[in-house]
């Protein structure tokens, strides 16, 4: 039995993964910070917690008898007051878990980024791409740009790193949950979208993001970038998917997005230093004003990935938000 190091096992892509790799015959070392909530992972066998944060000195001591790795864990914020704690976790933290496998013997790890590090264009892009790290928006995605960068260097330097960038997983166990794809599916829920922005996501069931992770471990190349994601939808096409799987009428006019960046500055620059938890980000409004569509033809091809129709992915996300109460019910 492989024993696997994984980081971010609590989490929405990583309890995926964990889970699969269960099922595939793996043990899982679980890395886990004290206050981590650990309901993803219960009941699972062949997992074990190990207590710990991405920047603890004597990670390496804990992997020593793992062959392979997989981080995953990243702090995801669009809030602009967490600049450092971004950076100290999604960057410094990469390149002390990546200094710890080298030192452990660890031989290959698959490294987490996102396609926030990737940037957009004008259409469709695919890993060839790279948008300067001065025009990515937001703190969040310059750190996941920076931590990425970790990676190449450590695979430039001979350690065997394979780098997946997914785009919004959808689907069951996203706990927090992400401010991107499932933050528009409770918003919806919630009857709190009456209105919106012309904008477009690459969804991806992140049930296949987990299989992308493994495939990746088994056929990707180091140094390389594979993108996991799959179907390309307006957020109409979504908000009409989502009043399809629910009866429930979708919003049927557009707004400017000066008016949620209005309500954004207010929140975040105002109303926050009154005590009030604000509501939306200015970064997420800004990078609602670009497409953020992506072409994972690579990792189709060369790796296998899975593209399950991201309908079921918004009907299972739905079936489970409304069963663990995430909705209230009427």
């Amino acid at each position: 039995m492989h024993k696997v190091f994984v980081t971010g096992g609590t989490g929405f892509v990583g309890a995926n993964l964990v889970r699969l790799l269960v099922q595939q015959g793996y043990f899982v070392y679980a890395l886990a910070r004290a206050n981590s909530n650990l309901s993803n992972l219960k009941n699972i066998h062949n997992v074990e917690i190990i207590k710990g944060d991405l920047n603890s000195p004597d990670l390496w001591q804990r992997m020593v008898d793992c062959q392979y790795l997989f981080h995953v864990a990243a702090h995801y914020s669009l809030w602009q007051k967490d600049k450092e704690l971004l950076y100290q976790n999604n960057v410094l933290g990469t390149r002390n878990i990546l200094a710890a496998a080298n030192r452990a013997g660890i031989k290959r790890t698959v490294y987490t980024s996102s396609v926030a590090a990737i940037g957009t264009g004008e259409s469709v892009v695919d890993e060839t791409h790279q948008s300067p790290v001065e025009d990515l928006v937001g703190e969040y995605k310059k750190s996941k740009y920076w931590s990425e960068q970790e990676a190449v260097s450590a695979a430039a330097a001979g350690q065997d790193v394979v780098i997946v960038n997914p785009s919004t997983p959808i689907g069951p166990m996203d706990i927090k949950p992400t401010p991107t794809g499932h933050d528009i599916i409770l918003r919806f829920l919630r009857r709190k979208m009456p209105a919106y922005i012309n904008t477009g996501l690459n969804l991806i069931d992140v049930r296949d993001v987990a299989w992308g992770h493994l495939l990746a471990l088994h056929k990707g190349k180091s140094g390389e970038r594979y993108i996991l994601g799959n179907e390309n939808l307006t957020l109409k096409q979504i908000l009409d998917h989502l009043a399809q799987i629910t009866n429930l009428p979708a919003p049927n006019r557009t707004i400017p997005a000066w008016i949620p960046y209005s309500v954004a500055w207010l929140d975040e620059k105002i109303l926050t230093r009154l005590g009030k938890i604000p509501s939306i980000p200015i970064d997420g409004v800004k990078m609602a004003q670009h497409t953020m569509y992506y072409d994972a033809s690579k990792a189709v091809r060369e790796l296998g990935l899975p593209q399950t129709p991201v309908y079921i992915a918004l009907k299972e996300a739905v079936e489970w938000f409304i069963a663990h109460g995430y909705v209230a019910k009427n």
